[in-house]
């Protein structure tokens, strides 16, 4: 029967053989690649009958003078190759999930959508588009007088209160309305002029399934000779059946704004919850002539019509969403729907 020999690592206090038996270990490990041989390397210089172990047991050969010096090599020695074992093992460890094969055609990217209010606002201004207005467009940051003087409201008008608006440090609020673009656009353009101003406005509402701190809106204007309030019935009309469809049923009901006269509230007729009723789109009226002169038009030349509608309330009625505050809450399994 052959002999059993036990190999045994060398033990010395040479600290030059240390140098070379760390050597020796890095080559080998430098060597293993597959996850097998890294853990037989583990256990053949790390492991608790390895050659590391062998080779500390050697401390008791050492001089007592010796002894620190070839203990904190020793230390040295096992951080190095811990530290080298860890390291290969995290460069030989397989990428997570499948191999990737370039040549195989990639999954096709899912098609995007725009918002049901960005697309409401395209669909309402295509529609007046084609009945001669342009788009015009103004900053939401404004001055009182752009947004309250120059539209006939008095420092005294309730519109004006702080509860009602918001407004900045330093001057200036959020836009209460986008009728502060048609002001813009009379004081910078002569008549005659057709123009919408879609965008955001911001009012202090508390939340609810109506109402909303920042909604949108679209208004229209149109300054000529010779325009009446038939001109203005026939236009929300025409946009009524173009939009909702030609059986679309619109009605004007008698209000007051401090910048037409006279001026409307516009309903129109829709099922809601599975009920015939009508439902509130907006405001509208003839331009007051104290706006003309602020903006330095002859009323006695000029009239003119405006019209502000609500783009959540025309979205809601169109397609049947109960609560304006599911429009803002990014739900992607609400919007994917439309």
């Amino acid at each position: 029967m052959p002999r059993r020999v036990t190999l045994r690592a060398p033990m010395t206090t040479d600290l030059a053989t240390i140098d070379r038996i760390e050597t020796e270990a890095l080559e080998a490990l430098g060597q293993t690649a597959e996850e097998a041989g890294l853990e037989a390397w583990r256990i053949a210089w790390l492991g608790s009958k390895g050659k590391l172990k062998s080779l500390m047991a050697g401390m008791k050969d050492c001089s007592p003078e010796d002894r620190p010096a070839f203990g904190q090599r020793m230390n040295a020695l096992k951080k190095s190759l811990e530290a080298a074992f860890k390291e290969r093992k995290n460069q030989s460890a397989p990428a997570a999930g499948p191999p990737l094969d370039v040549t195989e055609p990639g999954d096709a990217a899912g098609q995007g959508r725009r918002h049901v209010l960005a697309r409401t606002i395209d669909e309402v201004v295509d529609v007046f588009s084609r009945m001669g207005f342009t788009v015009a467009q103004g900053p939401e940051v404004e001055d009182e007088y752009h947004n309250f003087i120059a539209l006939n409201m008095p420092e005294s008008h309730p519109a004006r209160e702080p509860g009602d608006n918001f407004f900045l440090e330093g001057g200036g609020m959020l836009r209460t309305q986008t009728s502060t673009v048609q002001i813009r656009v009379m004081e910078n353009t002569p008549p005659p002029i057709r123009v919408i101003s879609p965008g955001r406005v911001y009012r202090p509402d508390t939340h609810d399934a109506t109402h909303y701190s920042m909604f949108h809106q679209v208004e229209g204007l149109w300054v000529d000779q010779g325009v009446t309030l038939v001109d203005l019935k026939a236009t929300l009309i025409q946009f009524a059946r173009t939009y909702f469809g030609p059986d679309a049923d619109v009605r004007m009901r008698p209000s007051f704004f401090p910048f037409t006269e006279p001026s409307a509230e516009v309903d129109i007729r829709m099922p809601v919850r599975g009920k015939m009723q009508w439902v509130e789109l907006g405001g509208c009226g003839m331009v007051d002539p104290n706006v003309f002169k602020a903006v330095g038009y002859d009323p006695e030349v000029w009239t003119g019509y405006a019209f502000g509608l609500g783009i959540e309330r025309i979205a809601m009625r169109k397609y049947g969403i109960p609560d304006i505050r599911w429009l803002f809450e990014n739900d992607a399994r609400f919007l994917r729907q439309f």
